[in-house]
């Protein structure tokens, strides 16, 4: 038994998938507008404003050797956290903080990630969070980190390792509108990340088949008699 597929069947199938599709194509078109639209200086772009950078104090410094103690180090870096000179270690365990003046290890806690942020949101602090895992804010960066809320017009959420006491990532208001629309855009409702998933596949392959099954029912459209006109049209002289 042969399955023929009518014209008017595969008119019909054209119009449902052109409807779904173009839904899409207005989303696609909305989000693109209002990321444009959007003030780049107040989304802040993907990493936010920088830290500040502070001289690091160098008098009576303890010797990086006896800050390592018996551990083996592969990477150290002398830096300054919160006015204070620190050691980052970086062992096969992974980095640790040490005091560059006492030797004492430095252990990020929720007043000193809100003193960290401090730098970067000039505005009262509301609440201080942990994060063993990142959240979509700041998925590109790595956890455990401390999430700092402070009360300004942005709303903003100053992200900071609990491992290194760097500052990851600033994210406000504008910020969360624009990945929003971001999401809406790129169709990756879950990690916000992907181009190459397979719901815009999927989508890109039903594009394709419309724009051919249109091209294809734009021919099956006209008829002879719509072209008499130019038959009856006299040369010029």
């Amino acid at each position: 038994m042969r399955l023929r597929i009518s014209q008017l069947l595969f008119r019909r199938i054209h119009k449902w998938v052109g409807l779904v599709l173009g839904i899409q194509f207005i989303l696609w078109a909305l989000s693109g507008s209002m990321m444009a639209l959007l003030d780049a200086d107040a989304v802040g772009g993907h990493d936010g404003p920088a830290m500040h950078v502070m001289a690091v104090a160098t008098d009576g410094l303890i010797d990086p050797a006896r800050a390592a103690g018996q551990t083996a180090v592969s990477g150290l870096v002398l830096r300054d956290l919160a006015g204070t000179p620190v050691y980052e270690l970086t062992t096969g365990s992974g980095v640790r903080l040490v005091d560059a003046r006492t030797g004492a290890p430095v252990r990020i806690d929720n007043a000193l990630a809100t003193q960290i942020a401090g730098h970067v949101a000039n505005a009262p602090a509301l609440r201080a969070t942990l994060l063993e895992r990142p959240n979509l804010e700041a998925r590109e960066h790595v956890a455990p980190m401390w999430r700092i809320d402070f009360k300004d017009a942005e709303n903003s959420s100053v992200y900071v390792s609990a491992t290194t006491g760097r500052h990851l990532v600033t994210r406000g208001d504008t910020w969360r509108t624009w990945d929003f629309f971001w999401m809406l855009h790129n169709m990756d409702y879950f990690s916000r990340t992907s181009f190459n998933h397979p719901l815009i596949i999927l989508v890109a392959f039903g594009v394709l088949w419309l724009s051919g099954t249109g091209f294809y029912l734009l021919f099956k459209s006209f008829r002879k008699s719509d072209f008499r006109w130019l038959r009856r049209r006299k040369p010029v002289a």
